[in-house]
């Protein structure tokens, strides 16, 4: 049963199973809502890189913390079709772009980003951004250019939050998640675990998310990936059974969400991978490089989804409308040397 009111006591119990329990649990619920054997590959792009205002204590682009991430200024439009074409060559289904911006401002840079967004949905990949707080009429361009899913996370819990950031608020984050649902972008919304937060932390940000008036259609569940020169640059990431309990959990509360296993894995054997796909999750992000920290090479994701008997799930699977139904702007369409657009 889909529900939207979960109290912290039913989460709380969910959380707390014995651990062969829970993944059971969530395991049956999967395969009640999903193909167990079917995992998306996404990949995330980094298109502007380093120098934002933000103190999110986690994060290696903020100008205020010396790390070795050096600024970049935004991609140009034929790099960034270049580097989606590759994704879809080693089998990503989407393609996310990331831009180390607080919130999205109306000028050249968001022009260029909507031509991104056109250029990548007219190869038939999904197409996600995640660039910072957006206004509810910018949340409509990005629609009107194709865009798929908008990442924005919780983070933790909002108890938690101002102990991790302090220059945006919860408030903003959920402002700008009601914003992308009412331009009806798919929603993309999770958070980390491993920030020092409490066992109820990680309750309380699920909580948040599973009873949002509608779940999540993806949620990211991130580990830790402690940075030098941040202030969580010597904080112990969560064990693997409490990113595993994490995303069972998630499982259970939004069945039919799409459970992300993101940042961290370069450190989970295959075996603890394993654990996370059994509790429910269904999407990896595939590539050498997760915006700016290490991951997984693409030749050993494709190994273990050997091992697993793991097939890749396609593009736009639980959506009525794909890529081409989306129009290109004469504008956008001169920039990526489309003239016509053939609708199938």
């Amino acid at each position: 049963m889909i529900k939207n009111n979960w109290t912290r006591e039913e989460i709380e119990e969910i959380y707390n199973l014995p651990f062969m329990e829970l993944v059971y649990r969530a395991a049956t619920v999967h395969r009640q809502f999903n193909d167990p054997q079917e995992v998306q590959i996404s990949t995330l792009l980094s298109i502007k890189t380093g120098g934002c205002p933000e103190d999110c204590s986690y994060c290696s682009q903020a100008a205020r913390y010396h790390t070795d991430v050096k600024v970049q200024k935004l991609m140009e439009l034929d790099e960034v079709l270049s580097a989606a074409q590759r994704a879809k060559d080693a089998g990503s289904s989407r393609f996310c772009m990331g831009a180390a911006w607080r919130e999205v401002r109306d000028n050249k840079d968001f022009d260029k980003v909507l031509g991104m967004v056109q250029g990548v949905n007219s190869m038939g990949l999904e197409v996600c951004c995640t660039l910072g707080m957006l206004t509810e009429s910018q949340a409509e361009k990005l629609k009107e250019a194709g865009l798929y899913a908008y990442n924005h996370n919780v983070d933790t819990s909002e108890e938690h939050y101002e102990d991790v950031i302090s220059t945006r608020t919860f408030a903003d984050r959920l402002n700008t998640i009601d914003n992308v649902r009412k331009a009806k972008i798919s929603v993309c919304s999770g958070g980390i675990i491993g920030l020092g937060e409490s066992d109820g932390d990680r309750i309380g940000m699920l909580k948040t998310l599973a009873n949002m008036p509608q779940h999540p259609d993806s949620v990211p569940i991130n580990n830790l990936v402690p940075i030098k020169g941040t202030p969580l640059g010597d904080q112990e990431p969560a064990s693997i059974w409490d990113m595993v309990r994490t995303i069972a959990t998630a499982r259970i509360l939004m069945p039919k969400s799409m459970v992300r296993l993101s940042a961290g894995r370069l450190d989970m054997t295959y075996e603890g991978q394993t654990l996370c796909f059994m509790a429910g999750a269904n999407s990896i992000f595939s590539g050498d490089v997760l915006l700016t920290t290490p991951n997984p090479a693409v030749k050993n994701d494709q190994e273990l989804f050997q091992i697993l008997s793991i097939k890749p799930r396609e593009a736009f699977k639980d959506s009525k409308k794909s890529a081409v139904e989306f129009q290109v702007t004469p504008t956008a369409g001169k920039a990526l040397g489309i003239e016509e657009v053939t609708v199938l």
